[in-house]
Order: structure tokens, then sequence, then C-alpha cells
């Protein structure tokens, strides 16, 4: 008996995509999504997790937050950090390197293209700091059936 049921939907599920269908549709999140929830740890182990706007530039996600956040003192703690973008039935999932960047270090086009997105500019405000998430992996699944082929990205490079 083949499973073409969602368990909690009772709707029929969609085939699985393509891998590089998949890669266009986190592309596609990522250049158009606002926000994401971003875990992190700091050096004590204690895990952290808190939604913070983004944008996608240069192959990174730039998100900014008070220098104070747990989320920011994480990321200088240990430089890692999992990002999840969408429900649990469109996943994207990203283990990153992460690096706290100073307002005043912070790249003109990055700058911008925050501004431009997210329609807030704090870089004139010594109280934040931009963090910059470079992808390790990125995983994306939708469904079971998608689970097998789920992995986009391992160390730094895109598979499809």
């Amino acid at each position: 008996m083949g499973d073409t049921t969602s368990s909690t939907t009772g709707s029929k599920k969609a085939p699985a995509r393509e891998s590089a269908r998949r890669k266009e549709d986190t592309l596609g999140r990522l250049g158009q999504d606002v926000d994401a929830w971003v875990s992190t740890a700091g050096a004590d182990g204690l895990p952290y997790l808190t939604p913070l706007s983004f944008v996608w530039h240069g192959g990174c996600l730039l998100m900014a937050t008070r220098v104070t956040n747990p989320t920011a003192r994480n990321v200088r703690a240990n430089g890692r950090a999992y990002v999840s973008l969408g429900n649990t039935r469109d996943v994207v999932l990203i283990e990153a390197e992460a690096e706290a960047v100073p307002v005043e270090a912070l790249g003109e086009a990055e700058g911008e293209a925050f501004v431009a997105k997210l329609r807030w500019d704090v870089r004139s405000d010594a109280a934040y700091t931009f963090l910059r998430f470079r992808p390790v992996t990125v995983t994306a699944w939708r469904e079971v059936n998608e689970l097998a082929r789920r992995h986009l990205m391992r160390d730094g490079a895109w598979l499809v």
C-alpha cells in the first residue's frame, strides 16, 4: 500500500522535488523570506533560539541584533549556528559559520542590501551588531518523500 496521503491532514502529498528544484526553491526563499529562526549556544553549552530578520547577500545571511543579545554573545563565543526557514512542511535548515560584524566594519553593499530589503537601518547605532552566517550545510525538504535527498550543500559547496 503506497503512502500518498499525509497522516496529519489526510490530503494528497505532492511528488518529491528533484534536487535542482529544491535548490532553486531554497534560493528563492533565501531571497524573499524576511525572518528566520536562529539557534546558537553559548560557551556554557546552553541553547538559545530567536527569530531575526535577514537578507541573503553574497552567499551569506546577514542579520542585526543588539550587541548584548544572547545570540550575538553566542556567535562571538563559538562562531556556529543553525538557521531555519519555513515550517515543518517546508523546511530549509542551514548549519552555518557565524561571525559578529561591528557596524563600522560592515561593507557598504551589505549594509545597503540590508536596508533595502528590511527597511531598517541600524548602521549608526552602536548598540547593534551585524551577524553574518556563512552556510556550511543546507538541507531542504517538504515531506518524508524528500528526506533521502534533502542535502543540498556540504562543506560550503552546493551539491547541485
